[in-house]
């Protein structure tokens, strides 16, 4: 057990070195942090009114376009080189490599939106704010990134192009995000189903400050599935030399 932790442990950190280092991480991060705070301050003075509501009304759609932008080159490119390949030679499992570099994106990503716990400063300087849907708020985007981090190390694995892979996490991440907009078109026997797979049910129910285990089962479970999945096919990709 302590030699499993230790391979995942070091994947971990090499691949966080990668990230850290790379002008790509913070072209997305900059870009995130510059979108959320232009729009974020207008409506402070659109709305007359400094709280954080509109930024986590629309932090599900942000993050289903910005995740997948991080976690793209994850496995695609080392597939593309064929270090992938070196790599599984080394005594490591599936398990290890997978849950290295999920770590190291998910770390990555929590990276990119905790410079956004400053705008609390600002709403505590210029309005009056309500820190339970704050919290709930933030503590649903912890939720979120999870999510849509396993979602992007799936769309990764699954081929050797950068952009499919982008294009894959971010047709699964706003699919499952925004798919509640379709329910006023949708027979109403499937409106129920809709709206209970919808990323935004789950996350505004948490970001209101309510903390329903039906909620968390949610995320937990979809992370789960699409970390499972990458497992999968990184095994398969091996099987088939």
């Amino acid at each position: 057990m302590a030699k499993n932790k230790k391979l995942f442990s070091v994947i971990m950190k090499r691949e966080l070195k990668t990230y850290f280092t790379s002008p790509v991480a913070y072209v997305v991060t900059s870009l995130f942090l510059i979108i959320n705070g232009i729009l974020l301050f207008s409506l402070f003075f659109v709305r007359n009114s400094a709280d954080l509501r509109a930024f986590f009304t629309n932090l599900p759609v942000y993050l289903s376009f910005f995740v997948p932008a991080l976690t793209m080159k994850l496995f695609a490119e080392e597939r593309k080189s064929g270090s992938m390949e070196t790599l599984m030679t080394l005594p490591v499992t599936e398990w290890d490599v997978v849950t290295g570099k999920y770590l190291a994106s998910f770390i990555g990503t929590l990276a990119m939106i905790a410079p956004t716990l400053f705008y609390c400063v600002a709403v505590e300087v210029f309005g009056t704010p309500d820190y339970g849907p704050i919290i709930g708020g933030f503590a649903g985007a912890v939720f979120l990134s999870a999510a849509y981090t396993a979602i992007g190390c799936f769309s990764s694995v699954i081929t050797k192009n950068q952009i499919i892979a982008f294009f894959t996490g971010l047709a699964f991440c706003v699919g499952l995000t925004l798919c509640d907009v379709m329910v006023i078109i949708l027979p109403s026997a499937m409106v129920n189903f809709v709206s209970f797979i919808s990323f935004r049910t789950h996350f505004d129910s948490i970001a209101k400050g309510i903390l329903d285990t039906r909620d968390i089962i949610y995320f937990v479970s979809i992370t789960a599935l699409f970390f499972a999945a990458t497992v999968k096919v990184m095994k398969q990709t091996k099987a088939r030399g």
